[in-house]
């Protein structure tokens, strides 16, 4: 088996315990998603739990990371460095903030949305998709 394919299954194995979790914690569902976001009417609280635990497995993975030498499938550790806060960043978290509010899901959960069916699920990672291709093909380097 080829370090290639082992990446590949590593990966197809985290994004199913993903999507695994986000279903399992009811974040699939977008009118959950804005009810949090609505602090002044029907407000539900429960995101801040997932959103909790996922910081707290991020932080462990992270302590784990720096124990390690290198990582188990590649040569070296892909670790941002850059801890400026700059424009294409307010921008970029600005935008993404504006499309999870409206449409109810980020990337991550969209997509384990899909088998679901919902048309709007579809729709929104049609858009999510056009908006990647935008970026890389137009406006990468021009921000």
């Amino acid at each position: 088996m080829t370090a290639s394919f082992r990446s590949v299954l590593a990966a197809l194995g985290c994004g199913t315990l993903f999507g695994f979790g986000l279903s399992l914690s009811g974040m699939l569902d977008p009118a959950r998603v804005q009810g949090f976001l609505d602090p002044f009417g029907a407000w539900d609280p429960s995101l801040i739990f997932v959103l909790g635990g996922a910081v707290l497995v991020a932080m462990a993975g992270m302590a784990w990371v720096r124990r390690m030498p290198q990582p188990v499938l590649a040569d070296q550790f892909q670790i941002p460095t850059n801890r400026r806060i700059d424009r294409p960043l307010v921008l970029g978290s600005a935008l993404f903030g504006i499309g999870w509010g409206l449409g109810g899901f980020c990337p991550g959960p969209a997509i384990s949305a899909l088998p679901l069916g919902f048309g709007a699920v579809l729709l929104f990672v049609i858009a999510m998709v056009a908006g990647m291709i935008l970026h890389d093909r137009v406006l990468a380097g021009k921000v």
